[in-house]
């Protein structure tokens, strides 16, 4: 399956990347500017490419985000070195692994009472109308589009009791891609000169990370989601703390996730049979 994702993620050809190859010395001279606007006394910001250098921009930002699905797979997919960290009274359950460097990322399997489209109506269409659901998130703004498939996103999480890992915001790329009857959302850190760390926060890194939401044969409306969390939170932070912090992240997600679904009249079928 990884290679087939990889050629379907990483060998199309966009018209516009074809045309700025054929512009290739024009491009190479001109100056990209981006412009950043502060709104009210948060930390939303609008962020706008002009110039002929906007279509290498966009091209490198789809790059980043394939690149990032195609390296979080790999790591999703390795058979080897995964061992069980938490098991949820939901059936879902969060494994750990050590890569290289010695970093640890999480892997969540859980069954969802929802369709693969819903799932990505609600984690990448709405992505800014997280924080509405997802009370770790104080908001997501999307500063620019790159198609349907691609986007740029700042987003801050939210300061509240319990969170062991305190206050950070996030500048990411996201990608998504669809193939028959699976979606996958990838996503990693990158980088915006108009929009460096924020004053009071922690500038910290995820992915490559992803999201891998597939059909469950024989099972209309139910599917099985994947998740990949691999996070540099930054900071001067025990491991153990922050490992602890971020299974606890993973856990708290899918509860807050699917309050939502069944608001929308889709939540689990645990949670629909009366729990």
């Amino acid at each position: 399956m990884l290679s087939a994702v990889a050629k379907l993620c990483c060998g199309i050809s966009y018209p516009h990347s074809r045309n700025a190859a054929g512009r290739s010395g024009r491009v190479g001279s001109a100056h990209s500017r981006i412009t950043v606007r502060r709104v009210t006394a948060g930390l939303f910001t609008e962020g706008m490419a002009e110039g002929p250098n906007a279509m290498e921009m966009d091209l490198s930002y789809r790059r980043q985000g394939c690149r990032a699905l195609r390296k979080a797979l790999e790591i999703v997919q390795s058979p080897d070195g995964w061992r069980t960290e938490r098991t949820e009274d939901s059936g879902d359950t969060i494994y750990s692994k050590v890569l290289h460097g010695n970093r640890k990322v999480f892997r969540l399997e859980a069954e969802l009472e929802a369709e693969p489209d819903e799932l990505y109506d609600v984690l990448f269409v709405k992505v800014e109308e997280m924080h509405q659901w997802n009370p770790s998130i104080q908001h997501i703004k999307v500063l620019k589009h790159i198609g349907k498939e691609t986007m740029v996103t700042h987003e801050v999480s939210a300061e509240r009791a319990g969170n062991l890992i305190g206050q950070r915001d996030f500048l990411s790329v996201r990608h998504s891609l669809k193939t028959g009857t699976c979606i996958y959302l990838g996503g990693a850190a990158t980088h915006l000169d108009a929009l460096p760390p924020q004053p009071g926060f922690v500038r910290a890194e995820d992915g490559p990370t992803c999201i891998v939401v597939q059909s469950l044969p024989g099972t209309p409306g139910r599917s099985r989601f994947t998740w990949l969390l691999n996070m540099n939170v930054k900071g001067w932070l025990p491991k153990a703390l922050v490992n602890q912090g971020l299974v606890r992240s993973q856990a708290d997600f899918m509860e807050h996730l699917r309050r939502q679904l069944a608001a929308k009249g889709r939540g689990s079928g645990k949670q629909r049979g009366g729990e």
